[in-house]
């Protein structure tokens, strides 16, 4: 039987990896998290679908290691974009979202909350996630080719629990179901006759196995199933066998991979936890690629809308208890205290420091009004964030779309869903006659970031979900009610569900930025006698497989050069007389990691480990550290390269 290409795809992936020293991880919200190196790589995964004849007529869907995708990011990458592309990319048929990793460099909002623990805005970490994400969608355009989507859906049950089980067991329908989302959904995308160029599977689960404690760039749990994945298909991330794997975030608002509730589990330690957590995402989506078999088919179409989620107006069919408002943006105590498996600065004992941090950011913001206490009520308000003039500290003006891909339907959010909001937001779609999708997939953490979105009844519980929740009880019923509108649109183009109402404008706060101004490089330098790359520490002679080598250089700061696309560290083989690498830092059997040893000196050394794999090939190796220097006296910025002694593996 002859294979039908109903579409043309493509793919691409590109390195967004910030700065690997001294800037704070985004996600925790812990003032003392800040990078210290890298534990694998972040990537941006492009995969581009267009129709066949109509060229013009594409969409593209993103998913980013990043904790969000931030307003501010989106519109640095449609800038891009259009100055490329003209009209082809727009923010109607773009998806950018989130893995949810909370181990990636911060300070890349525009929004001041989310750069508050990162001390302002850190431009090097904006400039690498914006440039990373359109340069994978560059390559996912240039690799356009005649292909198909397959489609597959099963479930997985040991990889999440409910951290919020109490506010989740107040929703009047808990009973109907099981209190974690175990639905994993998969595309696969084929080019020509058989080859596999990419694959997105989406499962709820935050990307939080390694803990706040963690100081080393990561992708969590995420970043592990994307790795294997990719790997198990040969792909060399930078040639041109690359493969695209994207482990993508759905409805995981209150779905830990923390199995115990207690931030452990499933492992006895966090890299065991977050290895497996991996794997059993892993094992579950390759069972389900090998047996994807549905093709996509149908037309390609959109529907989009700017939203004022600050002051939409909800009727009855979606509150269920009369017409009623959101509120400007305000968060509960209970978001200041953290989560069930992640307690936050203020809960802790003994946290003082923590205490005063949080006493400081409240001073800096104007106090809730009794009408704003009164909407968002029963939340008792730590943060009026939308009071701050002349910016709110958090969006208001926020998008929403749908995205259809034949019978598949992509709802896309700028928030924490938790599993029985995102339930209702599909169900909610999927009422509507018409639409032509018999699929659905909650994107969340796409296009921007507004915080969580509960249900009526898990808010009135106030938990971390609830007190996190911006637009008080009624924001799932205002996004319930702004799908249901986009998917009348899209069952009927000619019709307008918002007519007489004027579509807002996101601001664009690129110009009005508090720039981060933390322990900026004045130089680099190693002590009198020692010189850049010289080892301060160097390798054994032998080792056996299974253990673990460490090398230890003196180095420059890693925020000279991110190294984007290639590597601070290279684990080399020696074979027929020349020197192969076999490890870089993306690679889960290494680490680098960089500190300061004096300040005012400039001396740093950068920390080299890789745990040799169980099935590495006996040979001789040898460890080889790049990065670049930043000279005293001159500032020159000079490349410098340290090399170990060579040594056996047996």
């Amino acid at each position: 039987m002859a294979v039908e290409n109903n579409y043309r795809v493509g793919v691409g992936i590109y390195d967004i990896t910030g700065p690997a020293a001294e800037v704070n991880l985004f996600g925790y919200a812990s003032s003392d998290q800040f990078s210290t190196g890298i534990r694998d790589r972040q990537w941006s995964r492009a995969f581009v679908i267009a129709e066949p004849i109509s060229a013009e007529n594409r969409v593209v869907f993103v998913s980013v290691d990043q904790g969000a995708v931030f307003q501010g990011v989106t519109q640095g990458v449609l800038k891009k974009l259009k100055a490329r592309y003209g009209d082809l990319y727009n923010d109607d048929n773009l998806i950018i979202s989130a893995t949810h990793t909370h181990g990636g460099a911060g300070g890349h909002s525009h929004y001041a909350l989310y750069n508050v623990t990162a001390e302002g805005f850190v431009q090097q970490t904006y400039d690498a996630t914006v440039e990373g994400i359109f340069q994978s969608i560059v390559r996912a355009h240039e690799s356009l080719a005649p292909g198909r989507v397959l489609f597959n859906r099963g479930e997985l049950w040991n990889a999440s629990a409910n951290r919020s089980l109490p506010a989740y067991e107040n929703n009047v329908d808990a009973a109907q179901y099981a209190a974690i989302d175990p639905e994993m959904t998969v595309l696969r995308f084929i080019q020509g006759e058989d080859r596999d160029i990419g694959m997105i599977s989406w499962f709820p689960v935050h990307a939080v196995s390694l803990p706040m404690t963690n100081t080393l760039l990561t992708s969590d749990n995420k970043g592990i199933a994307q790795y294997l994945f990719e790997k198990r298909m040969g792909s060399s991330y930078t040639g041109d066998d690359v493969y695209v794997a994207a482990f993508a975030q759905t409805n995981a608002g209150d779905m830990t991979p923390n199995l115990n509730l207690n931030g452990t589990g499933p492992g006895t330690t966090p890299d065991e936890s977050n290895r497996m957590i991996g794997e059993r995402q892993f094992d579950k989506a390759w069972e389900l690629f090998q047996n994807a078999t549905e093709p996509l088919q149908g037309s390609l179409a959109v529907q989009h809308r700017y939203v004022d989620m600050s002051s939409v107006a909800v009727n009855d069919q979606f509150t269920g208890q009369g017409d009623q408002t959101t509120c400007v943006a305000a968060l509960g105590y209970a978001f200041a205290s953290g989560t069930e498996d992640g307690r936050g600065p203020l809960f802790e004992e003994g946290k003082r420091e923590s205490e005063i941090f949080w006493e400081g950011i409240t001073g800096m913001v104007m106090p809730p009004t009794p009408e704003q206490e009164a909407c968002q009520a029963p939340k008792p308000i730590l943060l009026a964030t939308g009071n701050v003039q002349p910016y709110p500290w958090t969006p208001d003006v926020l998008p929403v779309s749908i995205m259809k891909i034949g019978s598949l339907g992509l709802l896309a959010a700028p928030g924490e869903f938790t599993i029985m909001a995102g339930r209702r937001i599909r169900q909610t779609v999927e009422s509507v006659a018409g639409t032509g999708l018999s699929h659905t997939v909650l994107a969340g953490y796409s296009n921007a970031y507004a915080g969580y979105v509960t249900t009526r009844e898990e808010y009135d519980k106030q938990h971390y979900e609830g007190a996190s929740t911006h637009f008080g009880p009624w924001t799932l019923a205002a996004y319930r009610q702004s799908f249901s509108r986009l998917a009348e649109s899209l069952a009927d183009p000619a019709m307008n569900p918002w007519a007489g109402e004027p579509e807002p404008v996101p601001d664009d706060l690129s110009d009005d930025q508090v720039v981060y101004y933390n322990k900026p490089v004045v130089h680099d330098q190693a002590p009198v006698f020692k010189s850049i790359g010289q080892t301060v520490q160097d390798a054994n002679s032998a080792y056996q497989k299974g253990d673990h080598v460490q090398v230890k250089f003196w180095s420059g700061h890693p925020r000279n050069d991110l190294k984007t696309m290639v590597s601070f560290l290279k684990v080399q083989r020696y074979e027929n007389g020349q020197w192969h690498t076999v490890a870089r830092d993306r690679d889960l059997e290494t680490r680098y990691t960089w500190q300061r040893i004096d300040g005012f000196w400039g001396t740093s050394h950068a920390i080299i480990d890789w745990f040799i794999p169980t099935d590495t090939p006996s040979g001789t190796y040898r460890i080889v550290h790049e990065g670049v220097y930043k000279e005293a006296w001159t500032f020159l910025m000079k490349p410098y390269q340290g090399t170990s002694k060579a040594f056996q593996v047996q």
